[in-house]
């Protein structure tokens, strides 16, 4: 059976120039980094060469570069780091539960936290950040790009809101990285945070970058390790990958690749929205990530929808893969105002430098196929407790 992987805003897989890379560094050169002998000289070589190629995608210092396990560290170590009990947090309803889980723990440790709506767009609107400014405000946190519909924040003017107050501004850019030009000095932000698993880098590796001057309490203590901002043995093997792939993402982003993805993102979603009946796709009006669709299909259930479709072959999902299996609707498309049910029937569809012309057209010929096989079949699943989704699902695919 043909498979396809429209799944990337989960993960992306390893690019073969990155594995290449990484190689060496599981058999050959393993040094500890921290060591001051012939190989922990290599590996440090190899750590300082990957924070160059970083540095370098988001146009800042190697210095401001931070090493983590991923954008969940990254998010954590900005909003625990830069705060203190007292302080005033702000930021959004659609932040990635990095962000909303960290800040609904630091209301519990002694830190004012206000959570800003959005548009029925799934955009936040910068005056209503600027009301909620407060004497006492440390930090503001809006992410880049929405992992679920791939909506774009309007950073740049809420950064400027955040300098002229002296407040800091975090980033949570990982759906951004490799798919928008990601410029800190542009953007303005005293933090961003990334992932290196969303670039075709190895899961378990990120990064914070950290502007000079800004102080970050750490999250981990132990070595000096990354500028006494992150304690532990740096991930050598990992922070290599993370480095290629970084570099990759430099050339993708200027030889116009995020184009070509964005010209079969809108070619799937043309030809589904004109092929299947009671569909549409969330924020399509509104400046999106290049390779991020969401779209709702009435009359049926998402996650049945998705069971459907992988086992012919697609992969796709039902919004952030680190809500997977969760009962309730996105709290995205909640925070957007989508009714319930047209929440539940809602899918991503997310793109990767790898997606072919190809995949795109096996997906168009399986979606309208799955749609109405399974929206016949929904009154009767619609009138039974009896069967689980799964059940349902097999069942009606296997007939």
């Amino acid at each position: 059976m043909r498979r396809v992987y429209m799944d990337a805003n989960a993960t992306t897989p390893l690019l073969p120039e990155v594995f290449e890379a990484m190689r060496p560094y599981f058999l050959e050169r393993f040094g500890n980094a921290s060591s001051v002998h012939s190989f922990g000289q290599r590996a440090r070589g190899a750590v300082e060469e990957a924070r160059i190629s970083v540095a370098a995608l988001l146009h800042c210092r190697p210095a401001e570069i931070v090493f983590t396990s991923g954008g969940t560290e990254s998010d954590n170590l900005a909003l625990f780091g830069a705060t203190k009990p007292g302080d005033h947090l702000i930021t959004t309803t659609i932040e990635h539960h990095a962000v909303l889980h960290a800040a609904e723990q630091l209301a519990k440790r002694g830190r004012e936290v206000t959570f800003v709506s959005v548009d029925g767009n799934g955009v936040v609107d910068p005056d209503e950040v600027r009301q909620a400014l407060r004497p006492n405000t440390r930090l503001i946190s809006v992410m880049m790009a929405n992992n679920e519909t791939g909506a774009i924040q309007p950073v740049v003017e809420i950064a400027a809101i955040a300098a002229k107050a002296g407040v800091q501004f975090h980033t949570d850019a990982v759906q951004a990285a490799g798919k928008l030009p990601l410029d800190v000095e542009k953007i303005g932000c005293s933090l961003l945070s990334i992932s290196g698993h969303k670039i075709h880098a190895p899961q378990g590796t990120g990064v914070l970058f950290v502007r000079k001057d800004t102080k970050i309490e750490p999250l981990l203590y132990g070595g000096t390790h990354e500028r006494q901002r992150r304690a532990g043995t740096e991930n050598l093997a990992g922070i290599v990958g993370l480095g290629k792939a970084a570099e990759i993402a430099s050339k993708s982003l200027a030889d116009g690749s995020s184009q070509k993805i964005a010209d079969l993102r809108d070619r799937l979603e043309g030809e589904i929205l004109a092929c299947v009946a009671d569909v549409g796709a969330h924020a399509s009006q509104m400046p999106r990530a290049p390779n991020t669709t969401n779209l709702w299909f009435d009359h049926l259930e998402g996650e049945a929808l998705v069971i459907a479709l992988d086992l012919k072959g697609l992969a796709v999902s039902g919004g952030s893969a680190c809500a997977s299996g969760a009962s309730e609707p996105s709290h995205v498309l909640t925070a957007m105002h989508v009714p319930t049910e047209r929440a539940r029937a809602s899918l991503r569809f997310s793109l990767s430098k790898l997606t072919t012309a190809e995949d795109v057209d096996f997906a168009i010929e399986i979606v309208p196929q799955a749609v109405a096989k399974l929206r016949e079949l929904s009154p009767f699943y619609r009138k039974s407790d009896t069967f689980s989704t799964n059940a349902f699902t097999v069942a009606a695919i296997e007939r």
